[in-house]
């Protein structure tokens, strides 16, 4: 599996994986809408810390930046 997100990406993504549990935790995002809210920051969460994002595969994004050698 090869990384394809760039640190930005990464900060991002944990970024908004946060603001959705704050938003579950002061109950801003309840009911169907908050199990949403939880499964997508645990997406979000997991596919920062391991670098790779199986839906930039499918579209054919890659922002990682990589040194020509």
């Amino acid at each position: 599996m090869k990384k394809n997100m760039s640190s930005y990406d990464k900060l991002t993504r944990l970024g908004l994986s946060i603001l959705l549990l704050v938003f579950y935790y002061k109950q801003v995002l309840t009911g169907t809408l908050g199990i949403i809210a939880l499964f997508l920051a645990l997406l979000l969460t997991i596919t920062s810390l391991i670098g790779f994002c199986p839906f930039y595969k499918i579209l054919g994004i890659d922002t990682l930046k990589t040194k020509d050698k």
